[in-house]
C-alpha cells in the first residue's frame, strides 16, 4: 500500500534525483509528489533546467517549485559557479578519484546541500508533506562532504528542532548508498526517464565526456553493460 504523505522531491535533473523521483513516486503515489528544483548560476542551469522540467512532464507532476538561489555566484569558490576556476577534465584515472582520492574537488559548491534541502524543508512544511527526498550519493560520487550519511542524519535533528511541533517530515536519501550502476539498475527497474537527465557540468548542448560527473556517469553505464542514452561531444577518455 502506498504511503498517503505528500513527498517533496529535490530534482536537480541528473541521474541520482531522477532515481530519487522515481523512487518516491513509487512508495507515494504519483498524485503525492512535489518536485522542488534550484537554480544556482551554475554552468549548465538552462540545461538542468531543461531536464527538471522534461521528468516532471514525464511523470506528469503538476506541483513544480524552481527557486533562484543566485548567491552561489556571488560567494564563488566553486568552478561550477565561478568561470574564472577551470573544471577539471580527465580525473577519474588510475591516480584519481576511481582509487580513493581523499581532495575534495573544485567543483564542490561550499555547502550547497544545506541551502537545496532547507528550501526543501520550508515548503514540505508549508504544505503539510511528510517526507523529503534528495538523490545524495556518497560512496560512488566525486568526494563532496555535504553527500555523506552524517551530513544528512545531523540534518534530520535539525529538521525536528526547527519546525512545528507537529511537523514531521522525514528526510529520506534513497540512493545514498549505492554505486553509480547500481542506481542506474535501479531506475531502469522502475521505469526513470534517465535518457532525460543531465550530468555534464561543462556543457549544455552535448555532454563533455570529461568532466568528473560524465566520467563517473561513463563509467557507471560501461558497468551496466548499456549504452548511456545522452549526447556526448566526446567518449575517448572513458575511465
Amino acid at each position: 500500500m502506498a504511503d498517503q504523505r505528500k513527498a517533496v522531491v529535490l530534482l536537480s535533473g541528473g541521474m541520482d534525483s531522477c532515481v530519487s523521483t522515481a523512487v518516491a513516486r513509487e512508495h507515494h503515489g504519483e498524485r503525492n509528489i512535489a518536485l522542488l528544483h534550484a537554480e544556482y548560476g551554475q554552468r549548465t542551469q538552462k540545461r538542468e533546467r531543461r531536464a527538471f522540467e522534461e521528468i516532471a512532464d514525464f511523470y506528469v507532476v503538476k506541483e513544480r517549485l524552481v527557486v533562484n538561489l543566485d548567491h552561489f555566484r556571488a560567494i564563488g569558490g566553486s568552478a561550477l559557479t565561478d568561470r574564472r576556476i577551470a573544471v577539471p577534465e580527465n580525473k577519474l584515472g588510475a591516480a584519481g578519484l576511481a582509487s580513493g582520492e581523499t581532495e575534495i574537488p573544485v567543483t564542490y559548491v561550499p555547502f550547497r546541500n544545506a541551502h537545496f534541502l532547507s528550501v526543501g524543508v520550508s515548503w514540505a512544511e508549508a504544505m503539510g508533506a511528510g517526507a523529503l527526498y534528495i538523490g545524495a550519493v556518497a560512496e560512488d560520487s566525486s568526494g563532496y562532504p555535504d553527500c555523506r550519511p552524517e551530513y544528512y542524519q545531523v540534518f534530520r535533528e535539525l529538521i525536528r528542532v526547527g519546525t512545528r511541533p507537529e511537523t514531521q517530515i522525514e528526510l529520506i536519501t534513497p540512493v545514498i548508498g549505492m554505486k553509480k550502476s547500481q542506481i542506474i539498475r535501479w531506475g531502469q527497474e522502475l521505469g526513470a526517464p534517465l535518457h532525460l537527465t543531465w550530468s555534464c557540468y561543462r556543457g549544455e548542448e552535448a555532454a563533455c565526456g570529461s568532466c568528473d560527473s560524465c566520467l563517473l556517469r561513463l563509467r557507471a553505464f560501461a558497468e551496466v553493460g548499456v549504452d548511456d542514452p545522452i549526447v556526448y561531444k566526446s567518449r575517448a577518455a572513458q575511465p
